[in-house]
């Protein structure tokens, strides 16, 4: 193994299902100091890559082989629930409890840009301020390889444009796996590609649109191939059956030919099928009529303080409202207080149904199966095979019916989500984040189906680029109240 080698794979298969591996003799190495992205439609084993380089999960068969012992740490997608009561400090302690903490915490979070009081509840910070205080526990175990599972969500731009700065400037191993096409861009030194069709891996140099063209050109020349080979079978089947039967030597060369037929099959390759996208959908509305949603006051927060400021907000159907802020300023605060009904100083109109996107999946039960959890917001008017239509445009198929919500990627449940919404039929959309963990490609659709929805719309996004895609007529910047 080369010197400057810290972590190879080797044949590695893993299975949850003895049918058919999830990895199938995954090989690929990692160069000590490099920036890879891995890649690979949802449910293709990104996550299972990373457990299995940190001994969470242990190969089926084949090896996975980390150099000198080297330390890994991992920057999760979503805080884990069980530390939600712990102080900020108590947290990192977790992570390394030897030396000066205090100070080793500081500097960490100051690498992360953050700046929060060490002994605020870790369940009272803001996603954006969650996603910061992952990376950071991470950082403060000052491992030789990092891996980042999605560090852009719940990220404000600010935080996205000192993520990307911070990453150019490290000089350790980093393992990253994101959506986000152009911050991936802007750093990524090579992508390995997982083919969720296969299970194999195919690795790439260069940038990470670089990659992307060259996977594009691979999946052309191999469909290039395939249709000559595909002729050449079919000529060679038609002189088989005519020589087959004129008997002597024609028949002789009829099961000549019958070989080569057998070996040009051989040579024929699986074409790798694009990443699948979700059809196109529209989300029902409810049709309530008045006043959706009065919002007269919210509460900000400002040096780490709520302050309650006064606003005029009225939706009705037809009416999107956009909320906007940094990380830390209230935002996912307001939806919540609004939808759990806490907020004195805002109302939704009565029996109006609310379609929330949480940016944490809150609003999905784990140990519910998928199937569960889809027909418990069925509405009248839809049976269970509407149901699985609606599903299955969601690239939730069969297969999927029957497993726990804990046992979907972070992608995927982010489409059940979306399934849910169409299913429910709301009188109100409240959408928190909802470009997190979502594949680049379903986006277009999901900021179409939205702006065509014709009840009233409450969103955040940290995403500019969805966000001009959909027409607002309201909006709410907490950090100029």
């Amino acid at each position: 193994m080369a010197d400057n080698v810290i972590l190879r794979f080797d044949k590695v298969v893993f299975q949850y299902d003895e049918k058919k591996p999830l990895l199938d003799e995954v090989c690929f190495s990692v160069r000590q100091g490099s920036k890879k992205t891995l890649m690979g439609q949802n449910g293709s084993g990104k996550s299972t890559i990373f457990k299995l380089i940190t001994g969470e999960l242990r190969p089926s068969e084949g090896t996975v082989s980390v150099t000198d012992n080297a330390t890994i740490a991992t920057a999760a997608q979503a805080m884990d629930k069980k530390y939600l009561d712990l102080t900020v400090k108590d947290y990192f302690v977790k992570a390394k409890s030897v030396g000066n903490i205090n100070s080793q915490i500081n500097k960490v979070m100051n690498a992360v840009n953050l700046t929060v009081p060490l002994d605020r509840k870790v369940g009272d910070l803001s996603g954006g301020q969650q996603a910061r205080i992952l990376l950071a526990f991470a950082l403060i175990q000052s491992p030789d390889i990092l891996l980042l599972d999605e560090p852009t969500n719940n990220l404000d731009k600010a935080g996205i444009d000192h993520l990307i700065d911070f990453l150019i400037n490290y000089d350790k191993t980093v393992l990253v796996i994101s959506h986000d096409a152009d911050f991936l861009n802007c750093f990524t030194e090579g992508v390995i590609y997982l083919d969720v069709f296969t299970g194999k891996a195919e690795t790439y140099d260069g940038d990470y649109y670089s990659a992307v063209e060259e996977i594009a050109r691979r999946i052309e020349r191999e469909i290039k191939k395939n249709a000559q080979l595909e002729k050449e079978i079919k000529d060679n089947k038609e002189k088989v059956n005519f020589f087959a039967h004129k008997g002597g030597k024609m028949r002789r060369l009829a099961s000549k030919l019958k070989k080569e037929v057998a070996v040009l099959e051989e040579e024929k390759v699986d074409v790798r099928r694009e990443d699948k996208t979700i059809r196109d959908f529209i989300i029902p509305n409810q049709g309530v009529v008045g006043n959706v949603v009065v919002i007269k006051s919210v509460k900000v927060i400002k040096n780490h303080e709520a302050i309650i400021k006064d606003v005029d907000i009225v939706l009705r159907q037809n009416d999107r409202l956009l909320v906007s802020g940094p990380n830390g300023s209230g935002k996912s605060t307001l939806l919540r207080s609004l939808i759990s009904n806490t907020n004195a100083g805002a109302t939704i109109m009565a029996d109006t149904r609310v379609g929330y996107y949480s940016q944490d999946f809150s609003t999905l039960d784990y140990d519910q199966t998928v199937f569960d959890s889809l027909k418990s917001v069925l509405t009248a008017g839809t049976d269970i095979q509407d149901m699985r239509s609606i599903a299955a445009g969601f690239l939730i198929t069969g297969e999927l019916m029957g497993l726990k919500i804990s046992h979907l990627s972070e992608g995927q449940k982010g489409l059940l989500s979306f399934a849910r919404l169409v299913l429910m039929k709301p009188g109100l959309l409240v959408l928190d984040e909802p470009t997190n963990h979502i594949n680049f490609r379903h986006i277009p659709i999901i900021a179409k189906a939205i702006n065509k929805y014709d009840g009233a719309i409450i969103m955040v996004s940290h995403m500019p680029d969805f966000v001009k895609e959909i027409k607002f007529n309201h909006t709410l910047d907490l950090d100029k109240l």
